[in-house]
C-alpha cells in the first residue's frame, strides 16, 4: 500500500499546494533482491509470471532446464536484463541450487514459472526478512493464504507430512510442500542443499529449523497453473518427501548421539 506526503513548504504556488507525492513501500527495502525462477518449457506462462514481478528487484535469474520451446527468448523479451543460466543436471532441486549459486542478491526469492505465484507478494516476504527473519516461508494454509490447485488427496498428504515434521523437528509450520519462499543468502551456508527433486522444499524447511534460523510464515495464495501440465506426481513425490524426513530425522539422532558421546568423553577426561 502506498502512502502520501503533502508538501509543507510555505509560499507554494496554489496549483501545487494540493499535490501529493506518492511514497512506494519498496523505498524502505534496501537489500538487493534476486528472484530465482526454474523453468522448463514455460514460454506460455512466463508473461503471467513476469508481469507481477516488482520493478525494484535487483535481478531475475532464470534457470532453463533444457527447454525445447522458446522459454529463454520470451524471458529475455519480457525482462531484458534477465540472467539466464543453463541447468546441467535434472530436477527442481538441482535447478534451484544452480540458480542460488548464480544469484548475487543479499535476499533470494524462489518463484515457480507456471504462473501459480503472485509476484506482488514478494514485498511481504522481503519485509519479513528485513524485519528480522532469516527465512520467509510461504504458506497456503496460514491465515490469509489459499490455494486453487490442490486436490483433497494432496491437501491431506501435505497436512500429514507437515504434522510429522512439526512433531519430529519442533517446527510450527502450517504448510510444508510449497515452493514460494525467500531467505537471506547466509542461510545457504547453514542448510547445505543436496537433493535434486521436488523434495528440495521440504529439505529446506527442515534444515532451517535444525540450524536454529528464525522462520516467519507468509500467507500466500497459489493459483492454478495457466498452461501445460505439472510434473508433480502426488504419490511418487510424497514418498520422496517422506524419505527426506526420515533421513533428516535419522541424521539428527546420529548427531545427538555423537554429541552425547563427545560430552561424556570430555567429562571423563576432566574427572
Amino acid at each position: 500500500m502506498s502512502s502520501f506526503v503533502q508538501p509543507a513548504v510555505s509560499g507554494q504556488e496554489p496549483s501545487k499546494a494540493g499535490q501529493y507525492r506518492p511514497i512506494s513501500s519498496h523505498l524502505a527495502i534496501t537489500p538487493p533482491v534476486s528472484v530465482v525462477i526454474p523453468a522448463m518449457n514455460e514460454a506460455e506462462n512466463l508473461p503471467y509470471v513476469f508481469k507481477t514481478l516488482p520493478a525494484w528487484i535487483h535481478e531475475v535469474v532464470l534457470v532453463d532446464g533444457n527447454s525445447t520451446d522458446n522459454t529463454v527468448e520470451v524471458a529475455r523479451e519480457l525482462w531484458p536484463d534477465v540472467k539466464v543460466v543453463k541447468q546441467i543436471g535434472k530436477g527442481k532441486g538441482d535447478a534451484l541450487i544452480t540458480g542460488f549459486a548464480a544469484s548475487t542478491g543479499d535476499i533470494i526469492v524462489m518463484v515457480d514459472a507456471d504462473g501459480s505465484a503472485d509476484g506482488n507478494e514478494i514485498v511481504s516476504y522481503v519485509s519479513a526478512l528485513v524485519s528480522g527473519a532469516d527465512f520467509a516461508k510461504g504458506s497456503r494454509f496460514a491465515n490469509g493464504g489459499g490455494t486453487d490447485d490442490m486436490t483433497p488427496i494432496r491437501k491431506l498428504g501435505n497436512w500429514a507430512l507437515c504434522t510429522v515434521v512439526n512433531r519430529k523437528f519442533g517446527a510450527r509450520y502450517t504448510d510444508l510442500c510449497y515452493g514460494y519462499n525467500a531467505f537471506w543468502r547466509h542461510c545457504l551456508d547453514k542448510i547445505d542443499l543436496d537433493c535434486t527433486g521436488f523434495e528440495v522444499e521440504t529439505l529446506m524447511n527442515i534444515r532451517v529449523v535444525k540450524a536454529g534460523l528464525k522462520v516467519q510464515e507468509i500467507p500466500s495464495h497459489e493459483y492454478l497453473r495457466i498452461h501445460g501440465a505439472s510434473n508433480l506426481r502426488a504419490v511418487r513425490d510424497g514418498l520422496r518427501v517422506l524419505k527426506v524426513i526420515l533421513k533428516e530425522r535419522s541424521n539428527r539422532r546420529s548427531l545427538r548421539r555423537a554429541h552425547a558421546l563427545a560430552l561424556g568423553t570430555t567429562r571423563g577426561e576432566v574427572s
